[in-house]
């Protein structure tokens, strides 16, 4: 039997593995010629990738709420990095927090917070601009297909691990 991979070997893998969706992402997005099935190859790419950015980001607070009793671990997690002077960690924390919530689970608190304090990480869509409902279809309430957006995710997962395996 194989021993499991690190958090950091993990999220090396989901990195590799999102450098193929951006990398598709940005050549479907230099050959765009308006044509279904381009919009759809790019949604495909778009979504595989905000697939990966969901599953590193879940497995990442699964494999770290050892570290706490019990509770919400996001939050948690932020106040330990603020308590302990880490604001820098702590906002890149909460800010990718947010993104990965909205794309899990659509509208709501996140989504709301997200419109009201704007990010440079990531592109937040009103609610005007999402057309549709089916979840098949629908464009993302955010966009996370700018470059170096997973490179951060991954940097911030990355520092976040290091910090609660010292503190």
């Amino acid at each position: 039997m194989q021993a499991s991979q690190s958090v950091v070997e993990l999220v090396a893998a989901a990195q590799a593995t999102a450098k193929t969706s951006e990398d598709r992402i940005s050549e479907l997005l230099k050959q765009m010629d308006g044509s279904d099935a381009r919009l759809a190859e790019l949604r495909e790419a778009t979504r595989a990738l905000e697939l990966v950015a969901v599953d590193i980001f879940t497995l990442f607070e699964s494999r770290m709420q050892g570290h706490f009793k019990r509770g919400p671990f996001s939050r948690k997690l932020k106040s330990m990095l603020i308590a302990s002077g880490e604001t820098d960690l702590a906002d890149r924390f909460h800010q990718y927090y947010l993104a990965i919530n909205v794309l899990k689970h659509g509208k709501g608190a996140s989504y709301r917070e997200l419109l009201a304090t704007p990010s440079a990480l990531y592109d937040v869509k009103h609610p005007d601009e999402v057309a549709t409902d089916d979840a098949d279809t629908a464009p993302s309430l955010i966009d996370i297909s700018k470059p170096g957006f997973f490179d951060g995710l991954a940097r911030t997962l990355r520092d976040a691990y290091h910090f609660l395996e010292t503190a």
